[in-house]
């Protein structure tokens, strides 16, 4: 029995906003879908080359009140990256975050605007470890 993955979906409050920060790790929307009758749109983004690795952002068109919640019950979605400093400083200058720095030259977290946890990864090696992100703090959690 075969069993293939399609995406991970996850709900967002302001789908522009979110598309943004998602364009911020390079993502592109690969696809789009609007319903009238369900009142929700559902577009999907996936890095350039891997269609099939999409994330599924919903948004309803009559509001979600439960969002932006501590979404710790998701768990992440993990994207792995050319040079993890070059990301974050990308991140940071565009107003996002850094929730757990890439101090090891590996690793780190921030969040979108509906509050999901994104894990970066470094391809490949840990870059050596670097400053500011050696002796970066955490800012709140991830």
């Amino acid at each position: 029995m075969k069993t293939r993955y399609l995406h991970t979906m996850v709900r967002v409050k302001d789908l522009e906003k979110s598309m943004a920060f998602y364009k911020l790790l390079g993502l592109e929307e690969t696809r789009r879908t609007e319903s009238e009758g369900g009142r929700f749109t559902l577009v999907f983004m996936a890095p350039p080359g891997q269609p099939e690795c999409p994330v599924e952002l919903t948004y309803n068109w009559d509001g979600d009140e439960g969002l932006p919640s501590d979404s710790r019950h998701f768990g992440h979605l993990a994207y792995a990256v050319e040079n993890i400093y070059d990301m974050c400083q990308h991140l940071m200058d565009n107003g996002v975050t850094i929730n757990r720095p890439p101090r090891d030259g590996r690793m780190a977290f921030v969040r979108s605007p509906d509050n999901v946890s994104i894990e970066l990864l470094q391809m490949g090696d840990a870059l050596e470890p670097a400053e500011p992100w050696t002796s970066m703090e955490n800012t709140g959690h991830w």
